[in-house]
């Protein structure tokens, strides 16, 4: 594959793009949604937001990209433009359980539509790991759609690496589907702008 693709004067992303069958997926419980943390991590940079108050907040501060206090939810509930940039700018959320409520009813909607409601965590954790973690993570969504896509990495990583994280990825899908591997189609693999290669 990545022989194959031309080079660009970008850092092209690398993702695979999963076609599945044999799953009724107009059922919820039947789609895909999972969380995984690539073990080689995504060879770029992944933007966490915190919404916590008090302990949380200040366990966050230098950690999370950004923190959003209680006080600012509404702030930034009223202002719809900025709501949907952060929505666009920001990968990852994580929010204190008890905020989870007011995030749900003043934000859901920016967030919601995105896949990015946030995490919640019990007031006062260390969010350091959590982090650590998100920053790795790419998130499997089929929504109802029999064919979905999840970035693996970038074209600057090792190609060992690329091919361990589509390793992973593919084994947490499998272990997702009802009937395993006899629940996929085929498996593509390609660049942002480079051509599909065939795996399965």
């Amino acid at each position: 594959m990545l022989e194959s693709a031309p080079q660009r004067k970008f850092t092209e992303s690398v993702e695979v793009a999963v076609n599945i069958k044999d799953v009724d997926l107009s059922i919820a419980k039947n789609r895909v949604e999972d969380d995984v943390v690539l073990p080689k991590g995504r060879g770029k940079t992944i933007k966490v937001c915190v919404f916590g108050s008090a302990e949380l907040a200040q366990k966050a501060q230098g950690v999370a990209d950004l923190v959003v206090q209680p006080q600012d939810i509404e702030a930034l509930a009223a202002d719809k433009r900025k709501a949907r940039q952060m929505a666009a700018e920001y990968d990852y959320f994580i929010a204190e359980a008890p905020l989870m409520r007011v995030i749900g009813a003043r934000l859901g909607a920016v967030l919601g539509p995105r896949g990015k409601m946030p995490r919640p965590v019990p007031p006062g954790t260390d969010p350091t790991s959590i982090i650590r973690n998100m920053r790795s993570t790419v998130r499997l969504r089929s929504k109802d759609k029999r064919t979905f896509h999840a970035p693996i990495g970038v074209r600057t990583m090792p190609a060992e690496d690329l091919a361990d994280n589509l390793d992973f990825l593919i084994k947490r899908l499998v272990a997702k589907l009802e009937r395993g591997k006899f629940n996929i189609h085929s498996i593509y693999v390609k660049t942002t702008m480079g051509p599909s290669v065939r795996l399965i």
